[in-house]
């Protein structure tokens, strides 16, 4: 077919497809050619559809195979353009019509300029897949890195937690000691004014003056009340360690139940009992659902309980808990185990708070039994239960038994620890303060509240107390002698006559009231002139100020040791003139 012929069909039957067109210009067949692009199409479309389920290496061998395609496409392509040209310059040359012609060049200029747009397309998704790649290897390098610093945080987590735990300690240490440097401090503040009175007597005892610690009597975690008067004398207070050590009883903490134990008890020794009591109360009910109530780790955590519950004051709810306990480890135990022994004890001390002395008797007797029966009648845990009888018995005024009491266990702390043992010093120190109450009942009873060996001997007593610990009770003594040298000296104490002690409160109270730079005011006759010149009394004075000081109460501390001194200095002067008429 020449060129001619060629053109006239385009014009005159000029319905032939674009591809129809083409394979005429190649003299390529036209079915060939359509069957040809009918499967590369019917082939592109499988391969579309299999994309959406395709990995990305799967995906970018089918892009670089399409790119392939496509370059073949474009040299096809530029081949049929370049015959195009050439036809036209022919058909140029003849002064033809070449209108068609020009149409055909632009349709396949504009394909050519799709298949290098899909070409770019290809070139951009296959540096995309590197840039994925290089993107996906730095996300598992990240991924590492935070693996690796997960691990550290859990391990710098664990030794935060472990520092804190030793940083808690050492404070609690250092408390502890700071506590006790200014109870020696104290100490030694009352041995100077007991030394500058030579006129005192002196009603103290060996063990006073071999140790200054306080006396603890037994380590039960249950600590004096506020509220308790003087005379009525409470069972000893310890430290979480020996509430802990009370709460098991002599019966070894089971490994489940010992995380929860030392959680509740040092929640307890923190006051905080919102805490504490729900994680009791949740372990009762777990142990009772799955070993049954009358098991001996309920015990263990009823003995708990009762504990937190004393420390808030519940003791109708601490002694059933007890008394649960008690017969639980009874039925368990056997009748003679130390954990029995350590119920009773416990239920004795609750009894003994409360004033219920008669009923805490037999209790601490009987534990007393076991622990003989069972450690021996020379064990250390044996002489703290006599230490706890005889305080039983001191509120009672079984003062024989007492004495009996306190001389046994002190016999066998000198013989089992040594006599440079602490709990030798604190039971000598509760042996003195049983002769003082002795003897102040003695000379109640038969000399009266007025005699001068009263007044001493109470003086004595606070001070024993205030070597145990006992601040409130000491400063109670020291404030009844005041009291009653006022009413002999002044009459009966009322809003308008009150006793140097109530004035000195008062100006320490109001010592933010004053304007600045004017003097406090004056109280009563004791401090204009301290009429009352008993020695007993001067040395009151001069204690009750140090309580003061210690207590950070300077303004009273300072109010009575002026009074001390001129007290003081009107007892000398009131011997110099006696002296002196004396002579003459």
């Amino acid at each position: 077919m020449d060129l001619t012929s060629f053109v006239e069909d385009l014009y005159h039957g000029g319905f032939l497809s674009e591809k129809q067109q083409v394979s005429k210009i190649l003299n390529i067949p036209y079915k060939m050619e359509t069957d040809t692009v009918k499967a590369y199409r019917i082939k592109k479309i499988e391969e579309i559809g299999k994309m959406t389920s395709l990995s990305q290496e799967e995906i970018i061998s089918g892009t670089k195979t399409i790119t392939q395609g496509l370059d073949t496409l474009k040299n096809e392509h530029h081949q049929i353009l370049n015959g195009l040209l050439s036809s036209m310059k022919t058909i140029k040359k003849e002064n033809e019509d070449t209108n068609l012609m020009e149409e055909k060049t632009n349709r396949l200029k504009k394909s050519l300029e799709t298949i290098e747009l899909g070409l770019s397309e290809a070139q951009v998704m296959m540096a995309l897949a590197n840039h994925l790649q290089h993107v996906e290897a730095e996300k598992q390098k990240l991924r590492a890195q935070v693996r690796r610093l997960c691990q550290e945080n859990a391990w710098l987590r664990d030794e935060l937690a472990n520092t804190q735990q030793k940083l808690q300690g050492s404070e609690q240490r250092v408390a502890t000691l700071e506590e006790e440097q200014k109870h020696l401090t104290f100490m030694n503040e009352m041995r100077k004014y007991d030394s500058t009175d030579p006129n005192q007597q002196s009603q103290t005892s060996e063990g006073e003056k071999e140790s200054d610690q306080s006396t603890q009597s037994l380590d039960l975690g249950f600590p004096d009340d506020d509220d308790e008067p003087p005379q009525q004398e409470a069972l000893s207070p310890s430290q979480p360690s020996a509430m802990a050590q009370a709460a098991s009883g002599g019966y070894e903490i089971p490994a489940r139940l010992r995380t929860l134990h030392n959680l509740v008890i040092q929640y307890a020794s923190q006051g905080r009992y919102e805490v504490a009591v729900p994680l009791c109360k949740q372990a009762l009910e777990d142990l009772e659902k799955t070993s049954g109530h009358d098991h001996p780790d309920v015990a263990t955590m009823l003995n708990i309980l009762a504990l937190v519950y004393r420390d808030q004051g519940k003791y109708k709810e601490a002694a059933n808990l007890l008394n649960d306990a008690l017969g639980i480890r009874e039925k368990t135990l056997g009748l003679d185990h130390p954990a029995v022994a350590a119920t009773l004890n416990n239920l004795a001390v609750l009894y003994g708070k409360r004033g219920k002395y008669k009923e805490a008797e037999p209790l601490c007797k009987r534990a007393l039994e076991i622990r003989e029966k069972v450690l021996g009648r020379d064990h250390p845990d044996v002489a703290k239960q006599l230490n706890n009888l005889a305080l039983l018995c001191q509120n009672q005024g079984k003062y024989e038994e007492v004495e009996q009491y306190y001389q046994r266990a002190l016999d066998i702390y000198e013989t089992k620890l040594g006599p440079d043992d602490p709990n030798v010093a604190k039971t000598k120190n509760n042996l003195v303060e049983h002769y003082y109450k002795r003897a102040l009942d003695i000379y109640l009873k038969r000399l009266g509240t007025d005699d001068p060996n009263v007044s001493k001997t109470k003086n004595n007593l606070a001070s024993a107390y205030l070597k145990q610990g006992k601040y409130k009770q000491a400063e109670t003594l020291y404030k009844d002698v005041l009291t009653r040298a006022h009413e002999k000296e002044f009459g009966k104490v009322d809003g308008d006559n009150k006793p140097i002690w109530m004035q000195a409160e008062e100006r320490e109270e109001n010592k933010g009231k004053s304007k600045e730079g004017s003097p406090l005011p004056e109280y009563g006759g004791w401090h204009k002139a301290a009429k009352v010149d008993s020695p007993t009394v001067t040395t009151t004075l001069k204690n009750l100020g140090a309580l003061y000081r210690r207590q950070g109460k300077y303004e009273a501390a300072e109010m009575l040791e002026e009074c001390a001194m001129r007290s003081k200095k009107s007892y000398e002067k009131g011997k110099l003139l006696i002296s002196s008429q004396h002579k003459q």
